[in-house]
């Protein structure tokens, strides 16, 4: 008989501990933090506000693609001409004109370089336009589906498939910031030569 109240007592801390912890479950598991995804490459190019302020730049992107082939036919022939002319030339004018040549494919090389910066410069302040347009858009739909954080995609190791929220954030961005003109200054305008 002795040892019976022990084990109702060790029985009843039992049971309070554990109807105390799983008490309190309920409260930690409400005060959560709700998280969400995007995928923000998929966000910027299939919104169309994204496409519209990629649209420019994608179009300055070929242009400067177009010239980069064209110098480059330039320069090919250009060498070539020269390489043939050089059995009609002393030693002394064709190594002149070889480092004409030289300092010619140097500098437009820095000029196409100098464009291409400029041009992934003007890609970077789309971006962030895009950003600053959609992050109220983006605050409004965390609030409706009650969560708190929003993560890209590509940092989140596994996720519950209902936690990407991609396609809606999509769908919203072209509801609602298209609708809008750009804030004046805030589409890539600036060539980049």
């Amino acid at each position: 008989m002795s040892r019976s109240p022990r084990v109702s007592r060790r029985t009843a801390a039992g049971l309070i501990f554990g109807a105390a912890f799983g008490a309190a479950l309920p409260v930690w598991g409400q005060s959560g933090v709700g998280v969400a995804t995007v995928d923000q490459d998929r966000l910027f190019s299939q919104s169309k506000l994204g496409q519209a302020l990629l649209g420019e730049i994608d179009q300055r992107g070929d242009a400067l693609v177009a010239e980069n082939v064209e110098i480059e036919a330039e320069l090919t022939a250009e060498e070539r001409a020269l390489t043939e002319a050089r059995a009609e030339m002393d030693g002394a004018e064709f190594r002149e004109r070889a480092r004409a040549f030289d300092e010619k494919v140097r500098r437009l090389r820095a000029e196409q370089d100098a464009k291409a910066r400029a041009l992934s410069r003007l890609q970077e302040e789309a971006r962030a336009t895009f950003v600053r347009r959609v992050s109220p858009i983006l605050s409004s739909l965390l609030s409706e589906i009650g969560a708190d954080v929003l993560l890209d995609r590509r940092s989140v190791l596994a996720a519950a498939a209902g936690v990407d929220i991609t396609d809606r954030a999509i769908a919203r961005i072209d509801a609602e910031a298209i609708e809008e003109a750009p804030p004046e200054g805030e589409t890539p305008a600036a060539t980049p030569d």
